[in-house]
């Protein structure tokens, strides 16, 4: 079960004083959460691509690179690239200079993205916007199985027989799919045999048990090895030394943020009777003391089949030293305690398996 973080790296005003802070301190200070996480012994950080006045990171491998060479062994992944709008490969190329700078720990997450700046910004038409995922993708999975590429899309220039350097370190350099739990994109990733990456930040977890069990039949049916794939779940989160203090220091940023996007979006106002609803036993929001975020955690492993958990902190802006401490208290107090109790429950359930 391996456990990390993931940032939007925001620099929305603070909840307080309605300071905003600049583009280069947020940057700053997320090396610096992405060096302790990797201290503390997390085992994975995403950065997410936004190209919005309120996010500071529109270049994940960038970010991560600034952070490989003070890290020994955690793994560095985008949260998500938008690969409908990325040219797929400068995609490869930025993460597989990020394998290479890291030894050997980039992973690329792509998907569609949740805004679509992004898209105007680099000429592309929103009427394409599943056509050009579906293309990009092609292309990227071609570049990742092979140094020399022979392609041609309706929307890209063709390539014919080019390489594409630097080659990674990891071979191959994985690739995971990004999915806010459309039914569709969990086919074609199965399809694929690729990594599954659901964004489950509402309802109940267990609604997604149904989506992780289709995905892993169309694997099965495609062919792939059931038994190595992963699936992983990005929920918001926070933990502190106990419940109540984690619960009111967590809230007036998710509840900010919540409503600013709600706003765009139209969705009901975001208040505390949400927030509390949300952190309930089976709500997607793992916010407390270390015991009570370990315990949702593994009730996700057990009863969805998660095998990656990224707990996305903060949401909004919330001070830097409530933020790293909260990841320090996922690494040493949450993850050993999730990571002691699922292998003692795989080994009972390989044994129950092993005598039926």
């Amino acid at each position: 079960m391996e456990i990390g973080i993931t940032s939007f790296v925001e620099t929305t005003p603070d909840v307080q004083t309605g300071e905003v802070m600049s583009h280069a301190q947020r940057l700053r200070e997320v090396v610096e959460e992405i060096v302790l996480a990797d201290q503390v012994g997390l085992d994975v950080f995403g950065i997410g691509e936004h190209h919005r006045k309120d996010y500071a990171a529109s270049s994940p491998a960038m970010v991560l690179s600034a952070a490989a060479p003070l890290t020994k062994r955690i793994r560095l992944t985008s949260a998500v690239t938008v690969l409908s709008s990325a040219d797929p490969v400068r995609v490869f190329q930025d993460f597989a200079t990020l394998d290479g700078i890291s030894n050997g720990r980039a992973e690329i997450m792509a998907g569609r993205g949740s805004f679509i700046e992004s898209f105007p910004l680099f000429g592309y038409d929103l009427n394409d916007y599943d056509e050009l995922f579906d293309e990009h993708l092609e292309l990227l999975l071609k570049i990742q199985a092979s140094e020399k590429v022979t392609w041609r899309g309706g929307h890209r220039p063709a390539i014919q027989n080019l390489g594409v350097y630097p080659r990674p370190v990891q071979n191959p350099l994985p690739i995971w799919i990004g999915s806010g739990g459309n039914q569709e994109s969990v086919v074609r990733t199965g399809l694929l045999g690729l990594p599954l990456m659901l964004a489950i930040i509402g309802g109940s977890p267990r609604q997604f048990a149904p989506l992780v069990q289709l995905y892993k039949k169309v694997a099965l049916h495609a062919g792939h090895d059931v038994s190595r794939l992963t699936v992983g779940s990005h929920s918001l989160g926070f933990v502190a030394e106990d419940t109540e203090r984690a619960a009111d220091t967590f809230f007036p940023s998710t509840q900010a943020g919540m409503n600013k996007i709600g706003r765009e979006r139209g969705w009901a106002h975001y208040n505390r009777a949400s927030f509390d609803a949300a952190r309930s036993f089976e709500g997607a929001l793992y916010v407390g003391d270390p015991e009570t975020v370990a315990q949702k955690i593994i009730h996700l492993r057990k009863n969805v089949g998660m095998t990656r958990f990224m707990m996305y902190v903060p949401i909004s802006t919330m001070p830097h030293d409530q933020v790293m401490r909260a990841i320090e208290l996922l690494g040493t107090e949450v993850a050993p305690r999730v990571r002691a109790e699922i292998t003692k429950w795989e080994a009972e359930t390989q044994q129950e398996s092993t005598f039926a």
